[in-house]
C-alpha cells in the first residue's frame, strides 16, 4: 500500500493556496483542510456573540464545538455544534478579524489539536499560514506560494465581485498590506516559509499550471510511484 502524504500549502492572503490547495487535493483524491476558516470561524463566533478579541480566554473556549468533516472531493466545511456556518466566513471583515483572532495564543493552542488530528492518517492537503512551519513540522511536501501585491488584491477584488459583493480595490489592496503586517510581524507562528518549503510565485502564472507543478512535486515524493518515461 503507498503510503499517503501530509502536503502543506502556506502563503499570504491572495496568493493563490486555497484555490490550489482545494484542487490539488481534488486531483490527487487527498482530504483537504483549509485552517483559515478555523480561525475565521472563531471571528464569527466573536461577532454573533459580541466577544472582544480582547478577551484571550473566551475566545479559546469558542474554539469547543468546531468540527471539520473532511472530504476528498476538494471542499471544506466547518460546523459549529453541527450548524454549517462556511458560507458566512468569506467576507473581509471576517478575515481581517480573523487575522487578529490568529495571533491569540488562547485559541492557537485550541485549535492545534483539531489540525493535526485531521492530519494523522496522512492524505491530506492542509492550507493555511503556518503549516509547514508549526502544525505539520515534518509534512513530506511543503509548498509556499506567493504572488506580488497588486496581482493578490486584483484575485481577491475579482473573487468579491464574483461572489456578488461590493468591493473597493484600493481598499482591498490597502486591507491585504494590513493582513500581510499583522501575519508577518505576530510574536507566534508568524507567516513565512518553512526552510524545506517550495516556493512558488504565482504572480502570471495560471492556476493549472501551479497545480501541475505541485502534483509532479507530489508525485516525486510519494513511495513506490514511478515516473514514466517515453
Amino acid at each position: 500500500m503507498v503510503r499517503r502524504l501530509v502536503i502543506t500549502v502556506d502563503g499570504p492572503a491572495g496568493s493563490g493556496k486555497s484555490t490550489v490547495g482545494r484542487m490539488l487535493a481534488k486531483r490527487i483524491s487527498y482530504m483537504y483542510l483549509d485552517t483559515g476558516l478555523l480561525y475565521r470561524a472563531v471571528a464569527w463566533r466573536a461577532m454573533q456573540l459580541g466577544v472582544s478579541i480582547a478577551d484571550d480566554e473566551a475566545l479559546g473556549r469558542m474554539c469547543d464545538g468546531i468540527t471539520v468533516p473532511l472530504e476528498t472531493d476538494g471542499a471544506m466545511r466547518v460546523l459549529i455544534e453541527g450548524k454549517d456556518i462556511s458560507g458566512d466566513l468569506r467576507t473581509e471583515e471576517i478575515g481581517m478579524l480573523a487575522s487578529s483572532v490568529s495571533a491569540i495564543p488562547a485559541v492557537r493552542k485550541a485549535l492545534l489539536p483539531l489540525q493535526r488530528s485531521a492530519g494523522r492518517q496522512g492524505g491530506i492537503v492542509a492550507e493555511g499560514r503556518d503549516m509547514g512551519t508549526v502544525v505539520f513540522p515534518d509534512a513530506e511536501v511543503k509548498f509556499f506560494l506567493d504572488a506580488d501585491v497588486d496581482e493578490r488584491a486584483r484575485r481577491r477584488y475579482l473573487q468579491l465581485v464574483e461572489g456578488g459583493k461590493h468591493a473597493d480595490p484600493g481598499e482591498v489592496r490597502r486591507g491585504l498590506e494590513v493582513r500581510d503586517h499583522q501575519d508577518t510581524s505576530r510574536k507566534i507562528a508568524p507567516l513565512k516559509p518553512a526552510v524545506d518549503s517550495v516556493v512558488i510565485d504565482t504572480t502570471g502564472i495560471g492556476i493549472e499550471g501551479v497545480v501541475e507543478r505541485m502534483a509532479t512535486i507530489v508525485r516525486e515524493h510519494t513511495p513506490g510511484t514511478a515516473r514514466r518515461v517515453s
